[in-house]
């Protein structure tokens, strides 16, 4: 039988303890700095209503990401209220000119660009991590991406955003030791691989970068029915 006199000391250190980890917590809490609000003062004086996504600039190794974002930004923008010149026809415009390469394509003055497109503003996209990554423990499908719009009317850069998305974010490994999460990040693998998961992810990146609406985020295109009201 536990007395009194024994019981009280361990309530107290236990109080202890969680006051302790209360504290760090807030500290920690305290440390994190929220992101700054996005000055969007170019943004509004400029006001563009069609965008040109130029080819992306592929960071990562894998050779099929530039295809897969450049074919899905497109949806997040035309859902913002934006007219985007079509990729196909940007596309074969470039080719017909010679510029075959993305970096080429990027370094293009703006006025050439306006003049050829005829787009109000060009949209600048740079993948850093794309496709199905092999960890110790897990197998994870990720992409990761910049990008900027500039306005080609003024040179002004009007916004600049950053996405990462991935299928390890929520991932919880626990439980059949280290050899049941190694056997379940080689299924992972194999799965990721023969479903081509990193289109659907590179999808998801692609809303996460462009829709319109979210904080820090692109804001509503003149055919939007909340246009100007952000």
């Amino acid at each position: 039988m536990i007395s009194r006199t024994s019981l009280f000391p361990a309530l107290r250190v236990s109080a202890m303890r969680l006051a302790m980890v209360a504290g760090a917590s807030f500290l920690l809490a305290a440390c994190v700095t929220p992101p700054s609000p996005m000055d969007y003062t170019a943004f509004r004086a400029n006001r563009p209503r069609s965008i040109l996504v130029l080819p992306p600039v592929n960071r990562s190794p894998e050779i099929k990401a530039p295809t897969s974002i450049l074919a899905t930004a497109t949806v997040p923008l035309g859902e913002g209220g934006y007219y985007v010149i079509p990729v196909t026809l940007s596309e074969e415009t470039f080719k017909q000119n010679g510029v075959t390469v993305a970096d080429e394509a990027q370094a293009l003055p703006l006025d050439k660009l306006r003049e050829i497109f005829g787009a109000d503003a060009a949209l600048y996209i740079s993948i850093d991590r794309f496709g199905v990554s092999y960890r110790l423990l897990d197998s994870v499908v990720e992409a990761s991406a910049s990008a900027r719009l500039v306005d080609l009317r003024s040179g002004e850069e009007l916004w600049q955003g950053y996405a990462y998305v991935s299928t390890g974010q929520n991932n919880n490994n626990s439980g059949g030791g280290l050899v049941g999460m190694l056997v379940r990040a080689a299924i992972k693998q194999i799965v990721n691989s023969l479903t081509d998961r990193s289109h659907e992810i590179g999808r998801a990146a692609s809303y996460q970068l462009l829709s319109a609406g979210r904080f820090n985020g692109l804001l509503y295109g003149p055919y939007h029915p909340n246009f100007g009201t952000d």
